[in-house]
C-alpha cells in the first residue's frame, strides 16, 4: 500500500530526485510546470449562443430570479454574440496589428446592441450618431476630431508622403529657389497682398 501511495504522488521534474522528500510543499508548488503537462487536458470549448436563444426551461421572473439566472436568460443571449461580432470587426479593422486605430469598440458594441434589440426587430438600421441617447450625450460631451493619420488608409497616406517628398525635392532645386526669392521680393515691393485685399473689398462693395 505504501508503494502504491508513493506512485500516485506528483513528481516535480525540476526538483532533484535526492531532495524531493525534503523540499517544502510551498517550494515545490512554485516550480514551473512543463507546458505539455499544463495543457495536456483537453480544453472545454464554449459555444457562443445564437442571438436571442435562451437556455432551455421556463424563463424566470427577472425581478425575482438570481443574478446567475438573469445573466443566462436575459443578458448573455444578446451580449455574447455582440462581443463575438466586436472581435470579428476589430480583426477586420486590423486592431491587433498596431497600437493606434480609428476603431472604437464601445461605439461598435453600442450600435450593434441597439440595432439587435428584440424590441426593434422590424425597424431599420440606425447609425451610432443617430441613436437618440447618443445624440443627447454628445451634446454635453462633444468629442475631439479624429486625427487625419487614423482616417487615411495606408495607400492614401503613402500617396501624401510621396507627394510631399517630391515637392520638397523640387523646391530644393537652385533654379526654383531663385524663382521663389524673386516672387517674394516682387510681393514685398509691389505690396501684392494689399492690392489683392483692396481688389476684393471693391468687389464685395459692388
Amino acid at each position: 500500500l505504501l508503494l502504491e501511495h508513493e506512485a500516485e504522488q506528483p513528481q516535480f521534474s525540476n526538483v532533484p530526485q535526492s531532495k524531493q522528500e525534503s523540499v517544502p510543499l510551498e517550494a515545490a508548488m512554485l516550480q514551473p510546470l512543463p507546458m505539455e503537462q499544463l495543457f495536456s487536458a483537453p480544453a472545454v470549448q464554449y459555444v457562443l449562443p445564437v442571438l436571442g436563444e435562451t437556455p432551455s426551461g421556463e424563463p424566470p421572473d427577472p425581478k425575482k430570479c438570481s443574478p446567475r439566472e438573469y445573466l443566462e436568460f436575459y443578458i448573455f443571449p444578446v451580449l455574447l454574440p455582440g462581443l463575438a461580432a466586436l472581435l470579428y470587426e476589430a480583426e477586420k479593422e486590423k486592431c491587433f496589428e498596431g497600437k493606434r486605430t480609428k476603431f472604437i469598440p464601445s461605439d461598435f458594441l453600442t450600435e450593434w446592441l441597439y440595432n439587435k434589440n428584440p424590441k426593434r426587430k422590424h425597424e431599420s438600421f440606425t447609425e451610432l450618431f443617430s441613436i437618440p441617447f447618443v445624440k443627447d450625450w454628445l451634446k454635453d460631451h462633444p468629442r475631439p476630431p479624429i486625427p487625419l493619420s487614423l482616417l487615411l488608409s495606408e495607400e492614401e497616406a503613402s500617396i501624401l508622403i510621396q507627394s510631399f517628398w517630391r515637392g520638397y525635392r523640387v523646391r530644393c532645386d537652385s533654379e526654383i529657389q531663385e524663382l521663389r526669392q524673386w516672387q517674394k521680393k516682387l510681393r514685398e515691393e509691389r505690396h501684392i497682398t494689399e492690392v489683392v485685399k483692396k481688389f476684393w473689398t471693391k468687389q464685395e462693395a459692388k
